[in-house]
């Protein structure tokens, strides 16, 4: 049985038309901008990391977008997608690589949320 492009454009267009309003994604650079306030680190629905950002009546969550952070001066964490933490000996991971990195972020910034765009994934509207 064949079906028509036509039915299947005119389905289509009838499932847009009645499906509920998609969540809008915003840049957390264009939020800074506006001057949304950023809150502390906190865990999402799916348990990765991020931060709420709003402006009173609008909320979206950021989520996080680094890998690795400084800790203090011995340790530091691998920082997985899931939101699990992995503690890493800073001593060897910057011998491994040559030196300090200084685009690695502190933990304790990101957790105070003091963050730089490049830290911050993308955000959704949040609830």
């Amino acid at each position: 049985m064949l079906i028509s492009f036509k039915w299947l454009v005119t389905a289509a267009a009838i499932g847009f038309a009645v499906m509920p309003g998609v969540a809008q994604v915003e840049s957390f650079s264009k939020l800074a901008r506006r001057d949304y306030a950023i809150g502390k680190l906190t865990k999402g629905k799916s348990g990765g990391y991020g931060w709420v950002v709003s402006n009173g009546s609008k909320r979206f969550f950021c989520r996080l977008d680094v890998s690795l952070a400084y800790v203090n001066k011995k340790e530091m964490v691998s920082i997985l997608a899931s939101g699990r933490l992995i503690k890493l000996n800073r001593a060897a991971f910057e011998a491994s690589i040559g030196g300090p990195d200084p685009s690695i972020p502190q933990w304790s910034d990101l957790q105070a949320g003091r963050v730089k765009p490049a830290d911050v994934g993308s955000c959704t509207p949040a609830p």
